[in-house]
């Protein structure tokens, strides 16, 4: 094997996957290329497989055959060469990499603590992804909380923009919040924050039967039912559907369940992808889809980079400290590795108490 690689996915078929040799072409004026070292791999890279041909997340990092895309990961980098006079050798990044080796990127508006990519394939893709930051010039970066940075971190924000949606908007109406795949950590990080707040509806957490306990033992949740008991919530309760799992059999029977009772319905993962069901005729309100950078753009427009970055960071801490006692996380090295973990992550055969944190070599 080559010294760079990738690891890519048949666009057509997200099981199939294969490791792709890279040559390692001269830098241009400007660019620098970065040795990938380690990132996090959650159901949440599972979703954009999933909809990397709707939302676009095959062209972050195009495969040079267009049958086959790489998925992006959130993690760690160190520069290994340079043609930029700002960006030197040696200094560590954080932000969205391929799941391969290594990686060259066109860095521009560049500031003490950040970065953009500026690659003319990325410019019309959303913006939160493109922003990489310098990790000695973060106040928020800790060297002995990496993995959970970049375990938690791209979910957390998501969380985060979900619970000011929520409470912006009065919660739209209701008394009680019902979460499906309540074990995700997408999910739990979202109960972390509503349950901070003390105005907050009831919040219920919808789980598969074999993860009640460990849902139940986070203690965010007022209520955790079982999927197959999901006729025991309140339907009489104006209710607000998060849906974490995109189960279209569980959206469309809790719509059912609820009718004109569901005041809101948001879709936001797919940890269930293969459970599709048509959304034609479903009581309540009409569900609609969660993507973050948009709102997250919003809040920074409306709030300012910094005082956007000071209320993530603010919320963070606290959810971060919990969650170290939740998580068990697990290294993978190397290309079988990250196969063995992909494929486990795509049948969903992962326990929600463990991580997954993986390093090219």
């Amino acid at each position: 094997m080559s010294a760079e690689w990738q690891f890519e996915i048949s666009r057509s078929d997200l099981a199939v996957t294969r490791i792709a040799e890279t040559a390692a072409a001269p830098l241009l004026p400007g660019q620098i290329r970065l040795r990938v070292e380690r990132f996090a791999f959650t159901a949440n890279n599972i979703t954009y497989a999933s909809m990397g041909e709707s939302m676009g997340y095959w062209h972050f990092y195009p495969a040079a055959d267009a049958a086959w895309g790489r998925v992006p990961v959130w993690g760690f980098a160190s520069i290994v060469e340079s043609t930029c006079a700002e960006l030197g050798e040696g200094e560590r990044i954080y932000g969205y990499w391929p799941m391969g080796s290594h990686v060259v990127l066109m860095p521009g508006r560049i500031t003490a603590s950040s970065f953009v990519e500026t690659a003319a394939g990325r410019q019309k893709l959303a913006a939160a992804y493109n922003l990489y930051t310098r990790c000695a010039a973060d106040p928020a970066y800790d060297a002995g909380l990496e993995d959970l940075q970049a375990l938690l971190k791209p979910l957390y924000v998501t969380s985060f923009l979900i619970d000011d949606l929520l409470a912006a908007e009065d919660f739209f109406g209701a008394s009680q919040i019902v979460i499906s795949s309540a074990s995700s950590k997408t999910a739990f990080a979202l109960a972390h924050a509503l349950h901070r707040r003390a105005d907050r509806p009831r919040l219920i957490g919808l789980t598969a039967a074999g993860n009640h306990g460990f849902v139940a033992g986070l203690g965010l949740y007022d209520a955790v039912v079982p999927y197959d008991a999901l006729d025991s919530i309140d339907a009489a309760q104006p209710t607000a559907f998060v849906d974490m799992a995109g189960n279209g059999p569980v959206r469309n029977a809790l719509h059912r369940h609820c009718g004109d009772n569901l005041t809101f319905s948001l879709m936001v993962g797919l940890a269930h992808r293969d459970k599709r069901a048509s959304m034609e005729g479903l009581p309540g309100a009409k569900p609609v889809l969660f993507f973050a950078p948009e709102r997250l753009k919003q809040r920074g427009q409306d709030w300012g980079r910094a005082g956007l970055e000071q209320r993530i960071d603010a919320a963070w801490r606290p959810f971060v400290a919990a969650a170290r006692s939740w998580l068990h996380i697990h290294e993978g090295h190397g290309p079988q590795a990250f196969a063995a973990c992909y494929a486990r992550m795509l049948a969903g055969s992962t326990p929600p108490d463990e991580a997954w944190m993986l390093l090219p070599s």
